[in-house]
């Protein structure tokens, strides 16, 4: 696959900088696709791999580091109260103005950033002309369940050293982590070992992860963040825009966390990808972009 050219820059936003990257060129006559990671607290690293898509069909894919996060302004002193679904849905909308394309655009967000995109999805935007919800909850109380069903299937002594560290407090000592990552490995990537992008957003995250901290909680297991309870499946049937839900067969986000989507966003096309968990874009690379790919040329007429 022959690269695309790519540029960088970084969008004004209130006080700060959000970087954002555009392969390929705003002016293909194709939908550009903004692509938001996860987290909340990750970066645009682990999702890198949809850029290729830009190969695939020449249409523009934006990428960007939401405040807080990767290439970003850092704002490590920032409490619970600064990390708002709110701060970062006016984030998203600067972007787009700043791009010139807020009149026709296609979405896709990935875990917390498909949350971040059904949450800008049911606000009818008149631009948004395709969604894609990969791998994203719609309620974090149904998310938390289905991650402690999921982790009592774990073998009995990583069950053990989790519970021992979380009741000690000692949830950074380098036994819970490798315990944690027996679920990671499960249910999060399932390639082995990690390929450099993913391994990357994880240090990051490692060395600041502020924005995690407020709006998730310690663990994925463990959510007590601004988070908490949020939801949006009463609000899902105010989607508008063509929408395509992706997950993977043994991921965190199993067929109960997603399933809201499928059920309430009217005309809703939902894609499992069997042999992926929670990144079918790293796992089913070629299989996942060539199905987001097919999706979006329906609707850029």
């Amino acid at each position: 696959m022959a690269p695309v050219e790519a540029q960088e820059s970084y969008l004004p936003f209130r006080d700060y900088r959000t970087w954002y990257r555009i392969t390929g060129s705003l002016g293909s006559p194709l939908l550009p696709l903004v692509v938001a990671h996860g987290g909340p607290g990750c970066t645009h690293d682990y999702v890198d791999s949809f850029k290729d898509i830009a190969a695939l069909d020449g249409r523009p894919i934006i990428h960007y580091d939401q405040l807080g996060n990767g290439n970003s302004t850092r704002l490590p002193h920032k409490g619970a109260d600064f990390w708002t679904v709110a701060l970062f849905l006016d984030e998203l909308d600067a972007l787009l103005k700043h791009l010139g394309i807020a009149e026709r655009y296609a979405f896709l967000g990935q875990s917390w950033g498909g949350m971040l995109g059904a949450e800008h999805a049911v606000r009818r935007p008149d631009g948004l002309k395709a969604l894609v919800i990969a791998n994203s909850p719609a309620n974090m109380h149904t998310w938390v369940s289905e991650a402690n069903r999921l982790r009592r299937e774990l073998p009995a002594d990583v069950q053990a050293t989790l519970v021992k560290h979380e009741e000690a407090g000692t949830i950074t000592d380098p036994e819970y982590i490798a315990a944690s990552r027996v679920f990671y490995d499960r249910h999060v990537c399932r390639v082995s070992p990690w390929p450099p992008e993913v391994a990357r957003t994880f240090a990051i995250m490692d060395e600041d992860n502020t924005v995690y901290r407020n709006m998730n909680g310690p663990t994925e297991f463990h959510v007590i963040g601004t988070m908490k309870d949020w939801t949006i499946e009463d609000r899902l049937p105010q989607i508008a825009a063509p929408t395509l839900l992706i997950s993977g067969r043994h991921d965190e986000a199993t067929a109960d966390v997603v399933r809201p989507y499928a059920e309430r966003v009217p005309g809703c096309r939902w894609v499992v990808f069997e042999q992926s968990s929670h990144m079918p874009h790293v796992e089913e690379k070629a299989l996942c972009l060539a199905t987001v790919s097919d999706f979006l040329r329906l609707h850029d007429a």
